[in-house]
């Protein structure tokens, strides 16, 4: 059937503009942010602390800082691994944020850094353990007072207005208020109302925290809300690997909806939905998931492993023998440890990520 004339051109025209607009389509991977953001100041636990855990605790040196932490260049070249005081292999989730911001990796440890200075990329106030909440076993800084000590340095002049105007903030709360060793283990629960509750109040403490932040002058927050715990080694270890714990996962899903509904009203602050990226990469319906799920060999198994009860990576006796299991290939394993993803692993989460956070980025800051 031959078209008239006039629907013919208006066809041609559609497709004209729909290539253009292909054309012209940046993808994810090549976009960066608009060159206005300098600075970032982290906070947070394991997911993002770069070294202000102590090297040495007491006799035990922090697992972080030993081998096979830090490890990801030996399985490439013939070097020494860099022990960084990373919960990872080597980058983790900062260090990539700060890649997209155009600096070269997470800004350096408050720990490791003098009270009288703060690096131009910013500082990292997380510690490896914290929580939202004090939790009993780990004498580390909760989340307000790591914002009550970017508080001090802003006060004192050491961060400037100026740097300030040009920082991001990331919140990285990864659920430690959640484990064993806290206070919602150890309460008194008497029925899910009260669990509702304090999985509430915990999402209210960060917003709280943001609030702070945004009040002292940083322009734009990041917050973290809560990865599918229940798909992490330490959950799935006892049905050998092969299914995640819906519980954990729904407690998960809890905080998430109560952090979506309390964050959404504000202004210049976004949630990196680690949620969904790593459901798509380690616990999707078969012939699903992203496209970085394919990356990956080993999806709810660690690549590093203690061999014995109760043990962890990196664990050696005291005549040094090794007592943990590596893997040969951690490029192609998702989980480093019991809860922390792989170098390549965070390589994944974040380019899921990364278009939402770049046009983030790139919005106007809303005075």
């Amino acid at each position: 059937m031959k078209l008239p004339r006039a629907v013919a051109c208006l066809l041609l025209l559609v497709v004209v503009f729909a290539a253009a607009r292909v054309e012209a389509r940046v993808t994810p991977s090549s976009r960066r942010p608009k060159n206005q953001w300098s600075s970032m100041f982290v906070f947070g636990d394991d997911f993002v602390d770069n070294g202000n855990v102590p090297n040495n605790i007491g006799e035990k040196t922090s697992r972080q800082w030993s081998y096979p932490y830090g490890s990801y260049l030996n399985t490439h070249y013939a070097t020494s691994p860099v022990l960084a005081g990373r919960f990872s292999n080597y980058r983790m989730q900062s260090d990539f944020i700060a890649r997209m911001l155009g600096l070269n990796e997470a800004p350096p440890a408050y720990e490791l850094t003098s009270d009288q200075s703060c690096d131009s990329s910013g500082m990292t106030f997380a510690f490896g353990g914290a929580g939202v909440f004090k939790v009993k076993t780990k004498k580390v800084p909760t989340l307000a007072a790591q914002v009550q000590t970017f508080k001090r340095l802003v006060n004192d002049g050491v961060i400037s207005t100026h740097q300030l105007h040009h920082s991001v903030a990331l919140i990285a709360i990864s659920g430690n208020d959640y484990m064993s060793d806290s206070d919602i283990e150890t309460g008194f629960y008497t029925s899910f109302d009260d669990l509702d509750t304090y999985i509430g109040n915990a999402a209210t403490e960060i917003l709280d925290n943001v609030a702070q932040l945004q009040m002292l002058g940083v322009r734009k927050v990041l917050v973290d809300n809560l990865h599918p715990i229940g798909c992490t080694p330490l959950h799935t270890s006892s049905n050998n690997y092969t299914t995640c714990d819906l519980l954990g996962n729904y407690g998960a899903s809890v905080h998430n909806k109560y952090l979506k509904q309390m964050i959404d009203v504000r202004d210049n602050v976004h949630i990196l939905d680690l949620y969904t990226a790593f459901t798509d990469i380690v616990n999707h319906a078969p012939d699903g998931g992203s496209d970085q799920s394919k990356d990956f060999d080993g999806k709810l198994t660690p690549c590093c492993e203690s061999t014995g009860e109760g043990g962890f990576c990196g664990e050696r006796s005291h005549s040094g023998k090794r007592l943990y299991d590596l893997c040969e290939n951690p490029d192609k394993t998702f989980y480093w440890d019991q809860t922390h993803p792989t170098h390549a692993g965070w390589e994944a989460v974040m380019k899921a990520l990364q278009q939402p956070l770049t046009e983030f980025l790139d919005e106007d800051y809303i005075a």
